[in-house]
């Protein structure tokens, strides 16, 4: 129960160095967010990616600061849970009028469970559920910029309305051909349209700033005709001659849903009220929840602490118990899942088989260099998570057992909980090994081809995925292929691709021992072949569509092209959708 009176001096003080620090946090996030556009204008890619891994390090080095001055300021850690109870009162005040409530809340939390024993994470000082509402807040200053700008053509203007669209973000790089652009964007609206009639209330929706991700800034907004919704985006990308060029039309659902995907990097997107964005795009998508796109916007500690809030609501509403994950069980990692959740649960195992040199910290730092790394729609995000409480009850007692023999320094004992130390949880996909055993000879051909292409597109990410095996990668709702299995991936550029040497006599081949060196990051890609390409439904298609894959100097000049700075393209769209220049 929170007490009735507010006695404590120290608990106001403490609530705001609380929000003080979230302020400073949400500050600095959106000063090198708003540089995005002037990165995005002269074509510094490296300086997006740079600012992209940087921004995801702003959140939990804000959360140390801030723990800090709590510790020496007022010693936190020692003060009684009346005090914590007070501070969350406080805290809730403050937040009355702010723009970013639901974030601050987040703030709050990540700070609290950083200086107390997890055996008092609770109701009562922390959100497990929202306190501020953040329905229809905006900033009311005259100067604010609204969440989105609505436009009203006339008849027979689309295309200059559109125009206005694109000129009113003030890009300052001249677009090559206007005029074709506008034809190109009209050609795909009529069409989408149809003969559709105009109904009286006609517009065009547009969120007020550019996304920014890689190498494309994107229009994203809503045609609304009468009762009728039509999401779409404009990516505008950089020609040959460094001119700017609208490269698409995206319609639809399904369409934006691949643009914000959770296997793409996080957006960068100035945003003054985030949860008014976040309700603009659930109207584009809603079948996309909303933890996923606070991720997609780069407020991805935010989406973890709605992830979490999703995942206690299901399992007050299932009954179905977590199960060892159906598959070829991992050699590094234990994975699990709930059946009626689409997501596994991971857990770095105590020990590893000998083949796999590595260790705990090493495997930690892969998926923190998956996080903060363009994942170009081919690696799946991954929230992680310490000390996690679920209900003991509802593992299976196989699972246990794994658990117990697997991961015991992962595991504590809680009264009726069973609390995860460290767990990374990822959207649950098809195993593509699993997919193909059952998959039609065209099935097998298109997930064949999916999978050489999401190996090309990692490649032109600077990554070699290590161990290329079918049962890394998984099959999306989408029939996309993306790799999930992280313990092993380098940067393309670490890596040295050679040549299998000849062999010296007739010993070293009848011999089933290499006769070369292999020194550390080599790599033989002749040698996938035999692990890859054993059946001949797979082996075809592969052969037919991916067969450089296999030859050293391919990796050889994608590595050296990643060297001399170049970076690739890669769409969130497929390519046939793109206007012709």
């Amino acid at each position: 129960m929170f007490p009735h009176r507010l006695n404590d001096p120290r608990a106001f003080e403490i609530a705001e160095c609380l929000l003080g620090g979230f302020n400073r946090h949400y500050r600095l996030f959106r000063e090198t967010t708003a540089k995005a556009k002037a990165r995005f204008e002269t074509a510094d890619w490296h300086g997006q990616q740079r600012a992209q891994a940087d921004r995801i390090e702003f959140y939990d080095q804000r959360v140390g600061e801030n723990v800090e001055l709590l510790q020496s300021r007022f010693g936190a850690s020692q003060l009684p849970m009346e005090v914590w109870q007070q501070v969350k009162l406080h805290y809730i005040g403050l937040l009355t009028d702010h723009l970013q409530p639901e974030l601050a809340e987040t703030f709050f939390n990540s700070v609290c469970t950083r200086i107390l024993h997890h055996s008092y994470f609770h109701n009562n000082f922390l959100f497990v559920r929202p306190a501020v509402s953040t329905e229809y807040i905006e900033n009311d200053e005259p100067a604010a910029t609204p969440t989105y700008r609505a436009y009203y053509p006339e008849p027979g203007k689309l295309a200059e309305t559109f125009r206005r669209i694109v000129t009113n973000f003030q890009l300052q790089r001249p677009f090559a051909n206007p005029a074709r652009d506008a034809a190109h964007v009209m050609d795909a609206v009529q069409s989408r349209l149809g003969g559709e009639r105009w109904r009286t209330n006609f517009q065009i929706q547009v969120l007020s700033s550019l996304f920014y991700r890689n190498k494309g800034a994107y229009i994203v907004g809503k045609i609304v005709n009468g009762f009728r919704e039509i999401p779409f985006a404009l990516p505008i990308l950089h020609d040959a001659n460094g001119q700017l060029v609208i490269d698409a039309m995206l319609f639809g659902e399904d369409d934006l849903l691949m643009l914000f995907s959770f296997a793409r990097a996080y957006f960068m997107v100035d945003m003054e009220v985030p949860s008014a964005c976040v309700q603009f795009l659930r109207g584009l998508m809603p079948k996309k929840p909303r933890a996923e796109l606070y991720n997609a916007i780069g407020l991805q500690k935010h989406g973890k602490n709605l992830f979490y809030r999703d995942l206690l609501y299901h399992l007050r509403h299932s009954s179905d118990k977590f199960r060892i994950a159906p598959g070829i069980k991992g050699m590094v990692m234990l994975v699990f899942d709930l059946p009626s959740f689409p997501f596994v649960f991971k857990l770095i195992k105590d020990f590893y088989p000998p083949q796999k040199d590595t260790t705990r910290e090493l495997i930690q730092s892969k998926y923190l260099l998956v996080k903060q790394h363009d994942r170009v729609g081919r690696m799946a995000d991954t929230l992680e998570y310490s000390n996690v409480a679920l209900p003991r009850h509802r593992f299976d007692e196989e699972l246990i057992k794994e658990l117990k023999h697997f991961c015991p320094s992962l595991l504590e004992e809680n009264g009726d909980d069973l609390v995860l130390k460290h767990v990374y949880i990822e959207r649950r996909m098809v195993p593509l090994n699993i997919y193909l055993q059952d998959a039609t000879p065209a099935q097998m051909e298109t997930a064949v081809v999916e999978y050489g292409n999401a190996i090309k597109d990692l490649v032109a990410a600077n990554i070699f995925p290590g161990d290329m095996l079918w049962k890394n990668f998984g099959v999306t709702r989408q029939g996309k292929v993306v790799f999930y299995d992280y313990d092993e991936i380098e940067y393309l550029t670490d890596c040295n691709f050679r040549k299998v040497p000849a062999p010296r006599n007739e010993e070293d081949e009848m011999s089933g021992e290499i006769w070369y060196a292999v020194n550390k990051g080599d790599v033989f890609p002749e040698t996938f072949g035999p692990f890859l390409l054993g059946h001949p439904g797979v082996r075809e298609p592969f052969m037919k569509h991916h067969a450089d894959l296999l030859d050293p100097a391919f990796w050889q000049r994608c590595k050296d092209a990643i060297l001399a700075g170049h970076v690739h393209d890669v769409f969130p769209y497929d390519a046939n959708r793109r206007f012709a220049r």
